[in-house]
């Protein structure tokens, strides 16, 4: 079986392509076969008992469906091999889809149309073949016909191909040039081509070597169930992804690090003494080990890497930009951590492969970067092992897959960094103060009143005695973030900053009022999540965007809308209100001493006391 992907730009002729090997392999269903023939019959265009525009017409609806969708996969065979097809969209937007089908492909059927030579998406779905891991490639001229079949116009395509290619890693790349309309050289030779001393592309499908023996390769089994103590046995169920396990083996569940031998091998047919790769299985213990879903089995002499910090290649796939700083949900093999990405190093130019200097990713854009996981996961290099170096991006409040990327490897700092024991925690400090922490999260539009209240806030505190400090977003621009502009990526990092400040001043007791516009809710909601619940209280003061610029006592504002101040919440850069604030202060209808007063009531008696 051979796993191959057809990619490259829109209308290259990708579809007409596999239409052509599915006609010539005779592999159309019967009722695709008897619609198209019926067609073909209707217009009275008859070539060989099956009209082959009528078959490209056929399969185009299935097409625009699986570019909307996801990628279309389709099966054929000969004598010699069977094989599926992914028909990847070739649309710059559709980029996403490309990647579906390449992470399970073993070789790539790239399309070039004669006429317009390599465009910029052929050489982006080339550095993806790479990323992914397929290291066979042939490179399929496409429309030879319309160029007079000029053996120069071909061999200029593969002399600028291959001087690409050279940085990507590829070990078998073969150039074919063929008219897939026609079926010159798909799985004949072409009388048009007497130069041409190459395989027919299917030729080529059929003995290119494939890298398929996953069950050579080390022991790894991602735990996607875990039995019940009430079930018949206990037992912990996955697909192994590599390697082969034995009954008596002693396996390892990372990233605990917790050892045991194998007991049984279940499966739904029965037990078995030795399972391979692809098989479903539960595996049992010989002794009680804590294994959670997402934990990863491997062989006790071949370890993953264990860290929370990695260096990656990252696809971006999504309209918002990536954005350093943001936390976003990693899926890797069947676990899933919270994620951020701590540095950019670069971006790909994948017209040149150069590295190029960026701040953010923009949809379809590749780039270097390092995470940040929220625990310790266990992976292994993707150039190792592509089944568990791979993972995906998933926005945390709409769910939408928004990245795709391989891990290179652990980061050292993240194995020789460790949390450092205290003797003195924060209940005790707490205690101290007779106080319970706290931290007041008061957000809103510029001018909304927000640096107002939280100053008449910390005052009554401050004469209840209790132990405050008040963030405020002016301020701390002064300082510790004045490096920060106003950008959508500075103001992710500002807010991310100002949460780890603010949970160290709550773990030394104190109560923290935080005053800034923290205009995006995913890093609202990433503030929250720094604390225990009940420790974080977001305060919405509300007030309408046309009284926030009446106020407008700094006069940015009006400078905003004199375009001399750019990127500006409310006017060119969106505030997202709060959905379920714990509070909401409505400006319009209430003073700012009686919203003080309402969020010390808030705190309860006393203003917060332990």
């Amino acid at each position: 079986m051979l796993r191959f992907i057809t990619c490259g730009s829109v209308d290259d002729g990708k579809s007409t392509l596999i239409g052509r090997l599915l006609y010539e392999t005779r592999s159309l269903h019967a009722d695709q076969l008897a619609t198209l023939e019926a067609d073909s019959k209707r217009i009275g265009t008859q070539a060989g008992g099956l009209d082959f525009a009528l078959l490209v017409d056929g399969l185009a609806a299935e097409r625009e469906q699986a570019i909307t969708i996801d990628v279309a996969y389709r099966y054929f065979a000969t004598p010699k091999r069977s094989f599926i097809v992914a028909d990847t969209p070739g649309h710059e937007q559709y980029t996403r889809n490309m990647v579906t089908g390449a992470t399970t492909a073993d070789a790539a059927v790239l399309l070039v149309d004669a006429q317009l030579g390599l465009s910029t998406q052929t050489l982006r779905h080339s550095c993806l073949m790479a990323i992914v891991g397929i290291r066979r490639v042939v490179v399929a001229v496409n429309k030879m016909d319309r160029v007079g079949w000029s053996r120069d116009a071909f061999a200029q395509i593969e002399a600028q191909f291959r001087v690409f290619a050279q940085p990507l890693g590829f070990t078998d790349i073969a150039c074919v040039p063929l008219s897939a309309l026609h079926g010159d050289n798909v799985a004949s030779r072409s009388r048009a081509t007497p130069w041409h001393e190459g395989p027919t592309l299917l030729a080529w499908l059929e003995t290119v070597a494939v890298d398929t023996d996953r069950v050579s390769l080390p022991f790894r089994l991602p735990v996607q169930w875990v039995n019940r103590p009430d079930d018949a046995f206990r037992g912990f169920a996955g697909t192994i992804a590599t390697g082969v396990v034995r009954v008596g083996d002693a396996l390892c569940a990372w990233p605990s690090g917790a050892q045991a031998r194998v007991a049984r091998i279940v499966t739904q047919g029965g037990d078995l003494d030795v399972a391979v790769a692809g098989q479903a299985v539960t595996v049992t213990f010989a002794n009680e080990i804590d294994v959670s879903r997402g934990d990863l089995l491997a062989g006790s002499a071949s370890q993953p890497a264990v860290a929370d910090q990695a260096e990656a290649t990252l696809v971006w796939m999504h309209e918002a930009p990536m954005l350093p700083g943001r936390a976003y949900l990693a899926r890797i093999g069947t676990r899933t951590v919270t994620c951020t990405v701590t540095h950019l190093k670069h971006r790909l130019d994948v017209t040149t492969f150069g590295q190029l200097a960026a701040r953010t990713l923009e949809l379809n854009d590749i780039g270097v970067c390092t995470l940040a996981f929220g625990e310790p996961v266990a992976f292994d290099p993707y150039a190792e092992n592509r089944e568990t170096g791979a993972f995906v991006l998933i926005d945390r409040i709409t769910s939408d897959t928004v990245g795709a990327g391989t891990l290179h490897f652990a980061l050292r700092r993240s194995q020789n960094v460790h949390w450092q024991f205290l003797d003195v925690d924060q209940r005790q400090r707490a205690a101290q103060k007779a106080q319970r922490p706290r931290v007041l999260w008061f957000t809103g539009l510029s001018g909304a009143g927000k640096s107002t209240i939280a100053n008449l806030v910390e005052r009554k505190l401050h004469a209840m005695g209790r132990h405050t400090y008040l963030l405020d977003g002016d301020n701390v621009r002064h300082g510790l973030n004045r490096d920060l502009g106003f950008r959508d990526a500075d103001r992710v990092e500002n807010i991310r900053r100002v949460a780890e400040v603010a949970r160290l001043m709550t773990d030394a007791g104190l109560i923290v009022l935080v005053s800034f516009i923290s205009p995006f809710r995913s890093e609202r909601r990433m503030a929250r999540e720094l604390f225990p619940d009940g420790e974080f209280v977001e305060v919405f003061v509300d007030t309408a965007l046309a009284e926030a610029e009446q106020r407008d006592t700094k006069g940015l504002y009006a400078k905003a809308r004199r375009g001399e101040l750019t990127n500006f919440t409310g006017i060119d850069s969106p505030y997202e209100a709060p959905e379920n604030p714990e509070l909401r202060i409505d400006t319009a209808s209430m003073s700012a001493e009686d919203a003080a007063d309402l969020v010390i009531a808030h705190l309860g008696e006393g203003g917060g006391t332990a």
